[in-house]
C-alpha cells in the first residue's frame, strides 16, 4: 500500500482529526487529514523551564501543559480557518509517558469530546512515531512507503525495532535492554555540564571535532541478537570524563568526546539495522523518533540504505520530535479500524500488552 496521493483526490471529503500530544514536556496540537496531510501543527517546548535541572521535572511539565493547551487549540482553529463543524474526530496520547503530563491532554480531549459531541481515540505515543513518516504538508511531498516495512523508533525514552505489516499491526523484533539511545546522549551531556536537551548539544558539538580520539568498545550481545544496550557506553563515558577530568571549559576535549560517543551510539544502531536486513530483508525502512533528527544518524542511515538498496524514509525534522500531527494521523487510522475510546479511559506510563506483538 502506498500513501502517495493523486491530484484528483477530493480533499473536502477526507476525514479530519484534531490531535493533542502531551506525553512529556512538549505541548502540541494539530489538525490532520486522513491522507496524512498536516493542515496545522504546532509545538511549544519547555526547554527553558527544565534547563536549570538538566532534565524534565514532571510537575513543572504538567503545569505548563495546562497553561498552553487551550490557547494552542484556539490557535489551531484561527490559523487553519477551520471550526468544530469541520472536525470529524479527536485524538490524544494516553501512553506511554509521564502520567501527570498525559492526564492534562487526556482530560482536555475527553471534555472537548463530550462538549462538541465528537468521538475521540487514545493513541500510543510509539505508534505515532511509527506512522510519522506518512505525514506531509505544503512544504513536503507525500511519501512513498508501502507495507510491510521495518521501523526503527529511537528517542529519549525508546529504542525499538518493529516489523510493520499494516496499520495497527506491529511486531517488536528488537528493543533496548536498558537505556534508550536518546537517554544516554542526554545523560552524558549532563555529565559534561552541557545544556538541555543534551542530545542536541552533543550533535552540535560533534560537528566541530574529528572522530577517533576516544575509543568506546562495541557492546557484546549474542551473535544473532537484534536488541540494543547503551548503558555500558554511558558508564564508559562517565569513567572517561572522571579520569581525564573533562569539564565543559575544555572545548576541544568535550567536542571530541561528544563526536566519538555519538559515533558509538550510531554504530550500534546501524549494526542492528544490518542484522535485521540480513535476517529478514525489507524493501523499506523508516527511522523515526526524536533521535532520528540527529545529523550523524541521518547521514549514516542514508549511506547504509544506499549501499543496501533500501528505500529509507526519514520524517521531516519537524515530525521527528514529539508532535500532535503523528497522533492525529494514527488516531484517524484507529477510527477507520473501528476504535473509539470511552470517557472512563485512563493514562498509562508504559505501553499496554495488546499494543505490540512479540516476535
Amino acid at each position: 500500500m502506498s500513501m502517495n496521493r493523486g491530484p484528483a483526490l477530493n480533499t473536502k471529503a477526507l476525514s479530519k482529526n484534531l490531535a493533542v500530544e502531551t506525553s512529556c514536556d512538549d505541548t502540541s496540537v494539530a489538525i490532520v487529514r486522513e491522507d496524512g496531510f498536516v493542515i496545522f501543527n504546532t509545538v511549544v517546548n519547555q526547554h527553558s523551564v527544565h534547563q536549570p535541572y538538566g532534565g524534565v521535572v514532571p510537575e513543572l511539565a504538567s503545569r505548563n501543559h495546562a497553561h498552553y493547551l487551550i490557547p494552542l487549540i484556539e490557535q489551531a482553529f484561527k490559523e487553519s480557518g477551520y471550526n468544530w463543524k469541520d472536525i470529524d474526530s479527536l485524538s490524544v496520547t494516553n501512553r506511554p509517558g509521564l502520567v501527570g503530563s498525559l492526564i492534562v491532554g487526556l482530560v482536555t480531549v475527553k471534555t472537548l469530546s463530550a462538549l462538541f459531541k465528537k468521538p475521540y481515540v487514545a493513541v500510543n505515543h510509539i505508534e505515532g512515531h511509527i506512522l510519522s513518516p506518512f505525514l506531509w504538508d505544503r512544504e513536503t511531498k507525500a511519501p512513498h512507503l508501502e507495507f510491510p516495512f521495518l521501523a526503527l523508533i529511537v528517542s529519549g525514552g525508546h529504542t525499538c525495532l518493529f516489523e510493520v505489516k499494516d496499520f495497527g499491526s506491529y511486531t517488536i523484533v528488537g528493543k533496548t535492554l536498558d537505556d534508550a539511545a536518546g537517554e544516554v546522549l542526554d545523560k552524558v551531556a549532563r555529565l559534561l555540564g552541557l545544556g538541555y536537551p543534551g542530545g542536541a548539544e552533543i550533535d552540535q558539538l560533534s560537528q566541530k571535532a574529528k572522530r577517533g580520539q576516544y575509543t568506546f568498545s562495541k557492546v557484546k550481545l549474542k551473535q544473532n541478537s537484534l536488541d540494543f544496550s547503551f548503558s555500558g557506553l554511558k558508564t564508559a563515558a562517565m569513567y572517561l570524563i572522571k579520569e581525564l577530568n573533562i569539564t565543559k571549559e575544555d572545548d576541544s576535549k568535550v567536542s571530541s568526546l561528544c563526536a566519538d560517543f555519538q559515533e558509538a551510539v550510531v554504530d550500534q544502531i546501524i549494526d542492528r539495522l544490518d542484522r535485521v536486513i540480513k535476517k529478514s530483508p525489507f524493501k523499506s525502512v523508516i527511522v523515526a523518533g526524536g533521535v532520528s533528527a540527529n545529523s550523524r544518524l541521518r547521514k549514516r542511515a542514508k549511506e547504509w540504505a544506499f549501499i543496501n538498496k533500501i528505500n529509507l524514509v526519514l520524517p521531516p525534522l519537524k515530525y521527528c520530535t514529539d508532535n500532535a500531527a503523528m497522533i492525529g494521523f494514527t488516531g484517524i487510522k484507529r477510527f477507520q479500524n473501528g476504535c473509539k475510546s470511552p470517557q472512563n479511559l485512563n493514562c498509562h506510563p508504559h505501553s499496554l500488552p495488546e499494543d505490540f506483538s512479540l516476535l
